[in-house]
């Protein structure tokens, strides 16, 4: 599996004069091995350095459980709240093969930066 992550800020929906930053992501997952796979669980790691890091894991992506057959890929978009204009995620999916076999696909580092004019509203 090969996993590219899109961040995004949502000014709509942040208000940084009570530290809400909104960031939106979209994910891509495709299946570049040579076997169908089925996505199960999913687990990441959260880094805002002014709430500080947290784990948030379950089933399933946004209430579904693709199954990628080779050079098929799957996107969805989901979003985080920080408490800090910037931070970042990370972690990793674990897929079922078709003969029951389970393995881990992990997600690459990705970046969240709040635009400076949202950042600097701190400093009013």
């Amino acid at each position: 599996m090969t996993i590219a992550v899109r961040p995004e800020y949502a000014t709509r929906y942040s208000d940084p004069r009570v530290h809400q930053y909104v960031f939106t992501y979209d994910v891509t997952i495709e299946n570049v091995g040579g076997e169908t796979a089925q996505l199960l669980w999913r687990h990441w790691l959260i880094h805002d350095p002014v709430a500080g890091d947290h784990e948030v894991e379950g089933e399933g992506v946004v209430g579904e459980f693709p199954v990628l057959r080779p050079g098929e890929a799957h996107r969805y978009q989901s979003f985080c709240v920080l408490r800090s204009p910037n931070g970042h995620m990370e972690g990793f999916y674990h897929f079922r093969r078709g003969d029951g076999s389970l393995f881990r696909a992990p997600i690459p580092r990705f970046h969240f930066h709040a635009p400076p004019e949202a950042a600097g509203t701190l400093l009013n």
